[in-house]
């Protein structure tokens, strides 16, 4: 016969596992490296358009709490100094953060809305002015 396990103090409780503070952590660490990163880079990132609808998705209340999770999780990984394919290599440096950033994309593009797409478009025009 099997028994159920005992619950402990020790437990993690419904809700209060790990992933709300990696998510936490990803927030954090996006939120200060995000535009300084895309300015830098903005004349090297063929799909800047994709990777600002990701950033005002996530940043988007209304965007399910599970795929505001991946969303930072890929935006972390491009602002992240070290990665598989280092950003500073000319002509293939971005393409890891490319893959990551399109498989957000093609997975939750659900949640992706013309709004933020729209606000990525706005955004990358301010850029473009900006380094004129």
């Amino acid at each position: 016969m099997v028994r159920p396990a005992k619950s402990s103090s020790a437990e993690i409780a419904r809700g209060k596992a790990l992933i709300p503070r990696i998510d936490r952590v990803d927030e954090v660490r996006v939120e200060r490296r995000f535009w300084p990163k895309v300015q830098r880079s903005l004349a090297r990132i063929p799909f800047a358009d994709h990777l600002l609808s990701v950033w005002y998705a996530a940043r988007d209340p209304q965007t399910p709490a599970g795929a505001k999770g991946m969303m930072l999780a890929a935006l972390a990984y491009f602002v992240m100094p070290v990665d598989a394919i280092p950003d500073v290599m000319v002509g293939i440096g971005f393409t890891d953060d490319a893959a990551v950033i399109t498989a957000v994309v093609a997975t939750l593009s659900a949640h992706i809305r013309s709004r933020h797409r729209e606000a990525a478009r706005q955004a990358l025009a301010r850029l473009a002015r900006s380094e004129d």
